[in-house]
């Protein structure tokens, strides 16, 4: 698997720095005002679980399931796969995402939650990669800018391997061109 890393692009110790921070930041601007955290499956199970662990509001959380991926390749189609469980009218909503990439996915979610009257939405992300934005959409929480690479671990995929890994690499293009 570790022979499939082209390089390290983020340490464990790079992550949780910056997931505390978000964290801390968050709890400031959310104090009092109890938001639902909802993460998009499955990309952000480790970075939403971290950075939980550092909100210290009360808030809580939900999930939604999407697809729009083939391989490396946004199909540019959203399907949505779980809808949310919990009422978000009148809610201020913190949309967590592992990458903000192309910007397709989460525009599209955004604008099919707007429907539902949150009091606000942001943006959490691990990641943002704002060379391969397509949609008008940026972060309002953001650990790392990173450059344009096919990035896995820490819960990030190729064809649902390396989240396992405990730092963010990137992927030797040999193994995704095959």
């Amino acid at each position: 698997m570790k022979n499939a890393i082209e390089r390290v692009l983020i340490s464990e110790k790079e992550l949780e720095e910056a997931v505390a921070a978000i964290g801390r930041k968050i709890s400031e601007d959310y104090a009092g005002k109890d938001p639902i955290f909802v993460g998009v499956l499955k990309g952000c199970f480790i970075f939403m679980a971290d950075l939980m662990r550092h909100v210290d509001i009360d808030c809580s959380m939900d999930f939604m399931a999407v697809s729009s991926y083939s391989g490396i390749t946004s199909t540019g189609a959203v399907k949505i796969n779980k809808d949310l469980s919990e009422i978000i009218e009148g809610r201020h909503l913190i949309l967590v995402e592992d990458i903000l990439d192309s910007g397709v996915t989460l525009n599209y979610l955004k604008n099919y939650l707007m429907v539902r009257k949150p009091a606000s939405i942001a943006v959490a992300t691990l990641m943002d990669k704002p060379a391969r934005r397509k949609a008008d959409i940026y972060a309002d929480y953001s650990c790392f800018e990173i450059p344009d690479a096919f990035v896995v671990g820490y819960g990030l995929d190729y064809n649902e391997k390396y989240r396992n890994l405990p730092y963010i690499g990137v992927l030797k293009p040999e193994i995704y061109s095959k």
